[in-house]
């Protein structure tokens, strides 16, 4: 019996050892498994953290974007405030033309005093709307021909006077805001030629 007992004994410490061996593998397993998850952890906040900088830089890149897409959007604006009646003034103009026809016309006859004054009084009108558009007139006569404000149409030899100086105007130019948009139709002196 003793040694029933003592086998008792041994096989109970065995258990209790092997209860102890067993307990402190679950705790190596728990640490271990605790330690993984931080690791875990740890990598999922860097990626986290990696993804809200990439998200705030893309963000930066739009604002800057949509910053340049409003500045271009107000230059455009500010060019169709500017220019956006170019396609009435140009077909206001021709009627000047005509006014100032029948201005010269009638002041050569003499007998239409009083149509003569009603054209010009429209007339003066008509420049007037032009000119708070923004529309000027190109200076032409005894002038230098420039290229980029006239156009020329006649040259006539004169002596008088220098080579490419206008000498008159068969159609006024106009400016609108400083663009031009009717280059003045002008005549100009050309050098007589020797015979």
């Amino acid at each position: 019996m003793e040694e029933k007992e003592k086998h008792q004994g041994e096989t109970e410490a065995k258990e209790k050892e092997d209860a102890r061996e067993e307990h402190m593998h679950d705790e190596h397993k728990k640490k271990k498994k605790k330690d993984d998850g931080i690791e875990e952890l740890k990598k999922l906040l860097e990626e986290k953290e990696e993804s809200i900088k990439a998200s705030q830089e893309k963000m930066l890149y739009l604002q800057a974007e949509f910053e340049n897409f409003k500045k271009l959007k107000m230059k455009e604006k500010q060019e169709i405030l500017k220019f956006g009646n170019e396609v009435l003034i140009k077909e206001i103009i021709p009627a000047v033309d005509n006014l100032e026809m029948a201005l010269d016309h009638a002041s050569k006859t003499g007998d239409y005093k009083s149509i003569y004054e009603g054209v010009k009084l429209t007339l003066g009108e008509f420049l007037k709307v032009l000119e708070r558009a923004g529309v000027t007139r190109v200076d032409a006569v005894g002038k230098k021909f420039d290229p980029n404000l006239h156009e020329a149409f006649y040259q006539e030899e004169r002596g008088d006077m220098d080579p490419d100086t206008i000498i008159s105007e068969l159609q006024k130019g106009y400016l609108l805001n400083e663009r031009l948009i009717r280059p003045s139709r002008v005549t100009l002196s050309k050098k007589p030629e020797v015979q």
